[in-house]
This record gives structure tokens, C-alpha cells and sequence, in this order.
């Protein structure tokens, strides 16, 4: 059985466009496979708190120095990392605000990527001693942009600091492989927009199909 992990970043509610895009993708997948688990995380309505002077102490603590308070500080980054870990395929809906991400989507990656939870530390390793403990997840990210021409060789690509930030973020997050549709204009608000959002949303049944037959033909 595949265990989806959905993440909203948005702040809008009913109006937001990533919000609905995931949502889309979530449906299609349920109606292909109806027994997906689905784990979901709204860090735009419920953000975690950013990071502190204590919780950065707690996590360079031995697990078993730590105090009650210390692992207390810790508890909601156990409960992020449990969700993460027990994914297959984690679903992001997220807009691009001034050109990255959002702070609380930001903050959610920073619960996340965590020594020795994560990810270990060794310098024997020489100047690359990061190495990951996740694997084999697969990333989907269903985004949302004011402006246009943000993908590669576009007129506004070097200004595109969300889609890179996530990729470099995820590769502690046991991410292999990222998938990306995102709708453009939204700025503008004329017909050029509402084709991005009908594109996007055509895009999502092919996504989802390509997928479930990469994960069934992997599991044959």
C-alpha cells in the first residue's frame, strides 16, 4: 500500500491555487488507488514554530542526555520526521512567495532535517560528511507563481529560488526523484492565466498515472 504524505503551504484558504492543485492530485490518486494512505500536513494554516536558541541545544544533545524539557522541545520535530518516514510519495502544494518559498514551509524543513534523524555527521567523511539516512521517496510539487517564466531558460529563471531551495532541501528528505507542475500569471489574471491553471490541472491525471505504474512495475 502507498502512504502519501500531503503538505499545504499556503496561508489562503479557498482561494489558494497550490491548495487546489494538490488537492487534485490527492483525488486522482485516491480514485486510481483507493487504499493510499494519506498523512496530511497543513503547515500554511498550522506552521511549526522557527527555530530556537533550545531546540537547536536539544538536537545536538545525545538522545540520551536529553532532558523532559529537551525532548519536549523536540516532540512536534519527532512527529514530522515519523510522518516523512513512514511516506512514499510526498505531495507539496506551495506557492512561490517573493520568488522562494514560504517561511512556514521553510520552517517545516528545518523540523525535519535533523541529525540523527535525517541525516548522520562524520568527518572521517572529508569535506562532504552529510550522508542520508531516508531513501526511495518520491517528491511532487504542485506550485503556484505570481509571474512567469520560471523554469529553466526562462525569462525570470535565475530568479526562481523556491524550485532549487526545495531541491536542495529534499535531498534529506530520502528524495530521489522530483516531479513539478506549476501554475504561472497569477499576477495578471488574464486569459494566459486561466490557461496555466487548466494546464496544470490536465497535467496532474498523467502525473499521477506515470507514477502508480512506476511504483507497480518497481513492486513486480
Amino acid at each position: 500500500m502507498t502512504t502519501l504524505l500531503h503538505i499545504d503551504a499556503s496561508a489562503r484558504g479557498d482561494r489558494s491555487l497550490s491548495r487546489a492543485l494538490s488537492r487534485a492530485f490527492v483525488e486522482a490518486w485516491l480514485a486510481r488507488e483507493p487504499d493510499t494512505q494519506v498523512i496530511a500536513r497543513d503547515v500554511g494554516r498550522d506552521p511549526p514554530p522557527f527555530l530556537n536558541e533550545a531546540w537547536v541545544a536539544a538536537a545536538f544533545t545525545p538522545e540520551d542526555a536529553r532532558t523532559p524539557q529537551q525532548k519536549a522541545e523536540l516532540a512536534l520535530s519527532d512527529e514530522l520526521i515519523a510522518e516523512l518516514a513512514a511516506a512514499d510519495v510526498i505531495v507539496m502544494g506551495t506557492p512561490m512567495y517573493n520568488y522562494g518559498m514560504p517561511a512556514q514551509l521553510k520552517s517545516w524543513f528545518d523540523k525535519i532535517i535533523r541529525i540523527g534523524k535525517t541525516f548522520s555527521f562524520d568527518l572521517a567523511r572529508g569535506d562532504f560528511p552529510l550522508e542520508t539516512i531516508l531513501s526511495g521517496k518520491t517528491l511532487v510539487v504542485l506550485s503556484s507563481r505570481g509571474e512567469f517564466g520560471f523554469g529553466p531558460g526562462g525569462v525570470r529563471a535565475d530568479m526562481n529560488q523556491l524550485d532549487p531551495h526545495i531541491r536542495t532541501c529534499s535531498h534529506y528528505l530520502g528524495v530521489e526523484s522530483i516531479h513539478t507542475i506549476a501554475i504561472d500569471y497569477q499576477e495578471f489574471g488574464d486569459a494566459r492565466h486561466k490557461r496555466s491553471i487548466a494546464e496544470a490541472h490536465a497535467a496532474v491525471p498523467g502525473l499521477v498515472d506515470e507514477l502508480i505504474a512506476g511504483r507497480r512495475a518497481e513492486a513486480a
